[in-house]
């Protein structure tokens, strides 16, 4: 479930350049399914750059001060001369008077929109660094003001009311969710029929060339977060004479690409989520939850059990109570808000903080998740047979992982029924003629595991590894960790790397978990857990 934008939970300095979707608005008319145009295809000759609206009309996010232009690729590199399609490019141009060139920047998903990411960079970097690049946010293929903008069954996510619980109870329940998944999957493949077989990773990485091409540039510089530091690793892999700096952080594991780095995360975020219950119960006398991170766990259950029978306004059930925690095991900028809204409901029984804290899914959000689907469906082959995935799923639920599996089963469902066979997935490696890349990872980080970038990291020889020791956080530079900022900034500014090393090559000591929020005083105690 990499592409946590979708789910409209992640907040703070992090999330704004990683992860977070900024407030939305619905999109226009333009943006509603399309099919490419034909025409013959050019080669990019430069692109036509003007001032970029203060307010991105389909985003929702601040463009102010940068300049936006468009640039048309095929939809089938195999076929240049045939139909094409339009990505959506943004620009903060570099004042120094010496340019390092073009900086590509990719938040992740995939899916993720990105032109707004120009100006998160410019305005967070040290002002040498951000004087010296062009920095390039860049909407891919299928998102945001990119046309076609894939949005497929809106239902699946937002079916107007409370979605049945993901935790099936009964054979019936989990044939119910099957049948929902298959819908999704079918009406994709309807309204995209032709689109579906050309959004792989691969796809992705020819985009990425033809920008560069575009620009004029020999080489480019590259930042990707989450999914964006697989399409960077592979990138580097396809054309590693093409790369001069690059910045992955929160590795993906190449070899796990998709259901089996799925699979890891179900492990990873029940560490992740019992976590941030521990650190509510070392503030009982705030949240008043329980004193253990079990009995916090159980007033969880409890106000999971009551929001399943009677919804909040018949819309924030269980299901949505989890995909607002589920922040949480993405970053802690969330802990304190969310800590303040379990217990104001599990306490005094009071829903206002729950239903602000929950944010019904947007345009945007949807086109995120089709994007999603369309990408990770295609890159590598799904177990079609729906007995794996019932199998998997139970396995890893019984044996104690319970908070994201079946989530994230029927959040990847599609790909079981998907219109778009998924393939081998793109070669990751590259030898010591590649550029030395620098690799961002926090220890505890659910999302994607520890173990992604030290597999990423024995592959790209080159590469340095500079590791947050028991950082939980999915995103880690701009995020208020001075050291990691430091240590990227030095790479970004002037090429210095740390001294290769057996393992990681270099260790930032996670910061502080956050001091909790206040809560209001608390009424009568009502089916709250206050013991020891």
């Amino acid at each position: 479930m990499l592409n946590h934008a979708v789910r409209r939970a992640a907040a703070g300095a992090a999330a704004a350049v990683a992860l977070a979707v900024a407030g939305t608005a619905a999109a226009p008319a333009s943006a509603a399914p399309g099919r490419p145009d034909r025409g013959r295809a050019a080669r990019p000759a430069g692109l036509a750059w003007h001032a970029c609206p203060a307010k991105d009309p389909v985003e929702g996010a601040r463009l102010k001060g940068l300049q936006c232009a468009t640039l048309r690729v095929p939809l089938d590199y195999a076929h240049p001369h045939g139909a094409r399609i339009t990505l959506a490019l943004s620009r903060a141009r570099h004042t120094a008077k010496k340019s390092q060139g073009v900086m590509l920047l990719n938040r992740g998903g995939p899916g993720a929109h990105g032109r707004d990411l120009a100006g998160v960079f410019r305005a967070a970097m040290p002002k040498s660094v951000a004087a010296s690049y062009d920095w390039i946010g860049f909407d891919p293929r299928g998102v945001g003001a990119s046309r076609p903008a894939l949005v497929c069954d809106r239902s699946y996510q937002d079916p107007g009311r409370a979605r049945p619980d993901t935790v099936p109870e009964n054979a019936a329940a989990e044939r119910a969710w099957k049948r929902r998944a298959r819908a999704y999957a079918r009406d994709c493949a309807k309204r995209y029929r032709t689109i579906l077989p050309h959004m792989g990773t691969a796809d992705w990485v020819r985009d990425m060339d033809a920008i560069r091409r575009a620009l004029h540039q020999r080489k480019i510089n590259y930042f990707g977060y989450s999914y964006g530091t697989y399409l960077g690793a592979v990138y580097a892999s396809t054309y590693p004479g093409r790369v001069r700096r690059m910045v992955l952080d929160s590795v993906v594991k190449p070899s796990g690409v998709w259901y089996g780095d799925n699979i890891d995360q179900n492990v990873a975020f029940e560490k992740r989520i019992k976590a941030y219950f521990t650190w509510v119960a070392r503030h009982h006398a705030t949240y008043r939850l329980g004193k253990s991170e079990r009995r916090v766990a159980r007033a969880y259950a409890r106000v999971r059990a009551a929001l399943k029978a009677e919804p909040i306004d018949g819309k924030i059930g269980p299901d949505e109570l989890d995909d607002t925690f589920l922040a949480d095991g993405y970053g802690n900028q969330s802990w304190a808000a969310h800590a303040a809204a379990l217990s104001a409901y599990a306490v005094r029984r009071d829903p206002g903080p729950l239903r602000k804290a929950w944010q019904r899914p947007s345009w945007l959000d949807q086109n995120n998740y089709a994007v999603y689907n369309a990408v990770q469906c295609r890159d590598a082959s799904w177990p079609r047979a729906w007995r794996r995935w019932h199998a998997d799923s139970v396995r890893l639920y019984r044996a104690g992982y319970k908070f994201e599996t079946w989530s994230n089963t029927w959040y990847n469902a599609p790909c079981a029924f998907w219109g778009a066979r998924g393939g081998r997935p793109p070669r990751v490696g590259a030898g010591s003629s590649l550029a030395p890349m620098l690799l961002v990872q926090g220890t505890e980080d659910a999302a994607t595991p520890y173990s992604g970038a030290l597999e990423t990291h024995r592959l790209f020889p080159t590469s340095r590894l500079l590791v947050q020791a028991g950082g939980g956080n999915h995103g880690v530079t701009l995020s208020g960790d001075r050291c990691v900022d430091r240590k990227v900034a030095a790479y970004l500014g002037k090429g210095a790397l740390p001294a290769a090393r057996p393992g990681p090559d270099a260790r930032c000591e996670a910061p502080a978990p956050p001091e909790p929020r206040a809560a209001k005083k608390p009424g009568r105690t009502h089916r709250a857990d206050t013991r020891t």
